[in-house]
């Protein structure tokens, strides 16, 4: 009886000493059960984070440079020349760019600020609304941004070639961006129709400016893309631009064989002067043991409606009150580039004209109201580049600037000093 007893009580020792490890095992497993529950929500926040950091994008680039000018020059960083009877140099940041981009299904937004050693200033600022139901390229824009005209405006400094843009879209295209709505027609990457784009949009015409007046200006570029194989690649483009330029004074100029005519009214006042440019661009590039070689071109023609001095389009928060001058031009750029095979070198050599008034040249400069305003310039540059690594590039580019000469104009009777050397470091991130 009592061996039995003895018995019972180790059963029950044993059995209560299963029981609670077995209690102690079902707690473990719930509070394992718990963690993990913990540890899943923990990760599932810590996904929809990173998710919508992946939305946010920070990008830029830093360019500084120093530059050398003969005594005539106009360099892009620093002051004027302190002494005109020579020549002179400069150091400065020409572009310091930060990019902040954040991009959702079907709509994205952009910033971009310029930080130099001249100050702060804004580049980009747009919402894009992307196309929801057809998965194309296709979008509308609204803001500030690049003008849809030609190839090399949109062509990012970061990646140009020439430490500039041609004379010609520097004149008529000052800062490159305009205030508008644009849409922009593009299939998607696996369609056949994805060679062709169409971009065409509504602008105020006065650069980054805020707008000045009631008018709106045209832009449209038209543009074909396509590969052929691996290692060649074509394309081009034909653009319009059909605007207005304020009249600020009763004075407007028109030319009339080889001189200006006047036409002075008040009436002329708050009147429009049309602007109107058409553009053509084309583009080609070929792998080959040799390394990259692209050859690209733009050639544009219009009436421009300027001051006396110069031809350039609007760019001020205020209305012109000076006299107009309406003039024929033209201007063209080609640039041809070619790699030392798998050397991460690049020569470069690109020629550029502007003429703001195809209506005289030479001589006939200076007499029957023309200025200088009237001078044509073409720009021979020579330059290399090396590819540092994938972030950092050093430029060398050597700029020999020609002007018009005219024997009727003080300062133009020779080519003026003008020429102007560019050692750039680049670093992108």
């Amino acid at each position: 009886m009592m061996k039995h007893l003895r018995l019972s009580k180790k059963t029950l020792f044993v059995l209560c000493g299963f029981c609670l490890s077995a209690m102690s095992f079902a707690q473990s497993q719930e509070a394992d059960t718990n963690r993990f529950e913990v540890m899943k929500q923990k990760t599932q926040a810590l996904e929809e984070e990173v998710k919508g950091l992946k939305k946010f994008k920070v990008s830029g680039y830093i360019q500084g440079q120093y530059q050398w000018g003969e005594e005539n020059a106009s360099l892009k960083v620093g002051s004027a020349n302190e002494n005109p009877e020579k020549a002179f140099n400069r150091i400065g940041i020409r572009r310091g760019r930060i990019k902040f981009t954040y991009e959702g299904k079907i709509a994205l937004g952009v910033f971009q600020l310029d930080l130099t050693d001249k100050g702060v200033g804004f580049k980009d600022a747009y919402l894009g609304i992307k196309d929801p139901w057809f998965n194309s390229q296709s979008m509308i824009k609204v803001g500030i941004f690049d003008r849809p005209f030609g190839n090399e405006i949109s062509y990012s400094s970061s990646l140009r070639e020439s430490p500039e843009r041609s004379t010609v879209f520097q004149t008529l295209f000052p800062e490159e961006r305009d205030l508008g709505i644009m849409l922009q027609l593009q299939a998607g990457k696996s369609s056949p129709w994805n060679i062709l784009k169409l971009e065409a949009g509504i602008f105020a015409g006065n650069g980054i400016k805020m707008e000045t007046d009631n008018r709106k200006d045209f832009i449209g570029h038209l543009s074909v893309n396509k590969s052929f194989g691996s290692n060649i690649k074509l394309g081009g483009g034909i653009s319009y631009y059909h605007g207005s330029v304020y009249q600020g004074s009763k004075n407007i100029y028109t030319m009339d064989n080889n001189g200006y005519i006047l036409s002075s009214d008040d009436i002329n006042i708050g009147k429009f002067a049309k602007r109107e440019y058409v553009g053509f661009d084309i583009q080609f590039s070929i792998s080959s043991i040799l390394g990259m070689t692209q050859l690209r071109s733009e050639y544009l023609f219009g009436q421009q409606p300027g001051g006396k001095s110069n031809s350039k389009s609007p760019n001020s928060s205020s209305l012109p009150s000076s006299d107009t001058y309406i003039r024929n031009f033209s201007g063209w750029y080609v640039i041809f580039i070619q790699d030392f095979g798998p050397l991460p070198l690049s020569a470069v050599l690109k020629y550029d004209v502007y003429n703001p008034n195809t209506k005289i040249s030479e001589n006939e400069i200076g007499l029957n109201n023309t200025t200088a305003g009237d001078i044509a310039y073409n720009t021979l540059g020579l330059g290399l580049l090396w590819r540092a690594t994938s972030d950092i590039r050093v430029q060398a580019y050597y700029e020999i600037i020609k002007n018009e000469k005219t024997e009727n104009l003080a300062g133009y009777e020779e080519d003026r000093k003008d020429n102007v050397f560019t050692l750039r470091l680049q670093y992108k991130f």
